[in-house]
């Protein structure tokens, strides 16, 4: 599936598009096309293919900026919510739906290599989700978020909530058409993190420090935390929180709420002029 991150995916092994109860899903390859077709290498003469990094990117950052496009024209808030696996993702999403809707309209694509749990978990909440299985992939693309929203209706105004799959590397190198891209960590990982994975927070515009309430439980040092993320990201903002407990759950959600503002305002002044 992906020469550029070296997570490789068989043909065999398409990604699957499901809506929470499903019993068809809709299955892609990424090619448009299987390669199934007998091959042998006196068909052809022998040559050398480079293939360079830049290319896969740019196939993708092109249907990343008509993705970005829809979005902005329809005055829909998307965010790419990046984690590790466990890092509490889903939960902060679950409670958030909750307390800010019905104010606050949402949709949510959920991105796991298998299952549709945590689509099914979103959809408990009340928010249309749709669920992509990536299979041994280790990241969405643009192309798969353009064709989860084909299975989405979205209205207009509302926050689509990205979850991408649970990794610290692969999701950073792929633009999908967000405004904000938000990295969620937890108190268990260890502040030295931001420096193990620096190209995660080095076009973030938020990092959440999420599990507040096992502080006293883990050897977690926030102040060098951050410290260490701002020399990657300078800029980085950050808003420690614990989804269980709902300690600085009201920072998150102003952030939220005054990026959702923007996102309408843009909208519209694109559509006066």
């Amino acid at each position: 599936m992906c020469e550029t991150c070296g997570c490789g995916q068989p043909d065999n092994q398409g990604v699957k598009i499901l809506k929470p109860g499903a019993s068809d899903p809709h299955t892609h390859d990424g090619q448009g096309h299987t390669h199934d077709h007998p091959h042998h290498h006196h068909d052809h003469p022998h040559t050398e293919t480079i293939q360079v990094q830049e290319d896969i990117l740019s196939a993708n950052n092109l249907v990343a900026a008509r993705n970005r496009g829809y979005f902005e024209g329809r005055g829909i808030f998307a965010l790419n919510l990046m984690s590790s696996p466990g890092a509490g993702k889903t939960t902060l999403l679950e409670r958030t739906i909750r307390d800010l809707s019905p104010d606050l309209p949402w949709a949510v694509i959920e991105g796991d290599q298998q299952t549709t749990v945590d689509a099914d978990r979103i959809d408990a909440v009340g928010a249309e989700a749709v669920q992509v299985n990536t299979g041994t992939g280790c990241h969405l693309d643009a192309l798969m978020v353009r064709e989860a929203m084909a299975q989405l209706s979205v209205p207009e105004g509302a926050v689509l909530a990205i979850e991408n799959v649970g990794n610290l590397v692969c999701p950073a190198l792929f633009d999908l058409g967000e405004a904000r891209r938000v990295v969620i960590v937890s108190t268990t990982e260890g502040s030295d993190k931001p420096l193990k994975y620096p190209t995660i927070l080095r076009d973030a515009h938020l990092c959440i420090i999420n599990k507040l309430d096992l502080l006293p439980y883990v050897d977690f040092d926030q102040d060098e935390f951050m410290t260490n993320a701002r020399r990657i990201n300078p800029d980085l903002g950050f808003i420690p929180l614990s989804a269980k407990t709902g300690e600085g759950l009201e920072g998150w959600y102003d952030w939220v709420r005054e990026n959702h503002k923007a996102a309408n305002v843009d909208s519209q002044s694109a559509n006066d002029q």
